[in-house]
């Protein structure tokens, strides 16, 4: 079961919603899973190795090596050596701490997330130590998923490992999209966007990508990349960091090596690079796998699957939609379900408590529902963790507010420090999924009853 105190949240509050809520996104997890989607769109007959649309003749390389980075990547990883089994002559997967996916024969490395350390330089050590095995006659499958960037880290030698620690928690307390911070983190790590093939000397390379980003794109390792080192600095001056950002990453930014850049496409054709990158899942296959299993239930609507902007803003917008449905029938009729996909932003500035966007939107949501109100919101983080916390996320309804004001909690002052987690932790609404085996942002789904 991915939510691991289901029983308890269902045992309160508004206890029909709450159990038609969970339900759907405990099963929306469990079909995610990217063990299970992988063991669905790989098949090997004989010699033939097909992974969606693309079949591949075994006899056609030497060897066969597995790779992959990013939070519940191993799933993936396990997936294809249960399929390929003996075939397979070596590879590494890198993991945030506490995935429990386990590999056979893979070597498996925990990295460091969000903030980069020297695990994530160990373990992207790990990866160039593969690499410099791959010879043009082998195959080389990737396995991607979100948080690959920061797990897979090694920055350059002229930035030192402080440094770029200090650059990824100023992006992440700054408000940034994770697409921006993609940018920049791919032109400061020698295993950025699109760099796999080019040290793969020659392999065949097929990429197994599960999108975590709202735009949709296949992106990572294997993907060339269109943006500069020019893009990166554009975005730290957006954000006014230009003068906080570590002198070393400015100084790179501006006077590294053009072959230092990120590849793009017509470096691949250039070098005739073959490359095939599959999109495994995306947050849209998720929404829609939500919506499939709850519409067995009640009617339920997909309202987005590119939820963006600061989360308590979008918690007020999503708790006002659920109102209008159930205080007026538009633009649907109650009872149902909408859903929501995609990832917002939490923008930090000076101190701040303990809190993650899911738990943050839901906080926010909840100030919005009345008391005599039927609605129930949950807001989940798809790989289990909300930001630095140990919470997926937060489930609330109208008894939320009296609850806490009982415990002395002040929602609006906790909501101004960024202090969600000690809400949802003192009034029993915090969301537990540790083993989701799956990562593709975020997931909100509002009863209306």
């Amino acid at each position: 079961m991915p939510i691991d105190n289901i029983g308890e949240l269902k045992s309160k509050g508004n206890k029909r919603g709450r159990e038609i809520v969970l339900d759907v996104i405990e099963e929306t997890l469990d079909k995610m899973n990217y063990y299970n989607i992988v063991r669905e769109i790989t098949e090997l007959t004989g010699d033939t190795l097909k992974i969606k649309d693309l079949r591949l003749n075994l006899k056609d390389f030497d060897n066969i090596y597995v790779i992959g980075g990013g939070k519940n990547s191993s799933s993936m990883a396990q997936a294809l050596e249960e399929i390929l089994e003996d075939k397979i002559a070596g590879g590494v997967v890198v993991e945030k701490r506490g995935c429990i996916a386990q590999t056979r024969h893979l070597l498996r490395i925990e990295g460091d997330h969000p903030i980069p350390g020297i695990n994530s330089v160990k373990a992207a050590e790990g990866i160039l130590r593969i690499m410099s095995s791959v010879r043009k006659e082998d195959l080389l499958l990737v396995c991607v998923s979100g948080g690959w960037t920061a797990l897979t880290s090694k920055p350059p030698k002229e930035i030192s490992l402080e440094d770029y620690k200090a650059i990824h928690e100023l992006m992440l307390k700054s408000g940034m999209t994770v697409e921006q911070m993609n940018i920049i983190r791919n032109h400061i790590s020698q295993l950025g966007r699109g760099k796999i093939p080019i040290l793969a000397n020659g392999a065949t390379v097929v990429g197994l990508i599960a999108v975590d980003e709202v735009e949709r794109k296949p992106w990572g390792p294997t993907v060339p990349d269109s943006t500069r080192f020019s893009d990166a600095m554009r975005i730290l001056k957006d954000f006014n960091l230009l003068d906080r950002t570590p002198k070393s990453i400015i100084g790179y930014l501006k006077t590294a090596s053009p072959s230092e850049e990120t590849p793009t496409d017509l470096d691949y054709k250039h070098r005739g690079l073959r490359v095939y990158n599959l999109v495994v899942a995306d947050n849209v296959r998720l929404c829609e796998t939500a919506q499939k299993i709850s519409s067995k239930k009640i009617r339920s609507h997909i309202i987005s699957t590119s939820l963006r902007g600061e989360a308590r803003h979008v918690g007020t917008v999503i708790a006002s939609i659920a109102n209008e449905i159930e205080k007026f029938s538009r633009p649907f009729s109650p009872p149902c379900l909408i859903i929501f996909g995609g990832e917002t932003t939490v923008t930090i500035v000076g101190e701040s408590g303990e809190g993650g966007r899911n738990q943050e939107l839901a906080l926010s949501a909840a100030q919005g529902i009345p008391e005599d109100s039927s609605i129930v919101i949950a807001s989940v983080a798809t790989d289990g963790t909300d930001g630095p916390t140990d919470i997926a996320g937060a489930i609330v309804d109208s008894t939320l507010i009296p609850t806490a004001l009982k415990m002395g909690l002040d929602v609006v002052s906790e909501l101004n420090w960024h202090n969600s987690s000690h809400v949802f932790r003192q009034t029993g609404d915090a969301v537990y999924a540790k083993n989701t085996g799956t990562n593709l942002m975020d997931l909100i789904v509002a009863y209306i009853g």
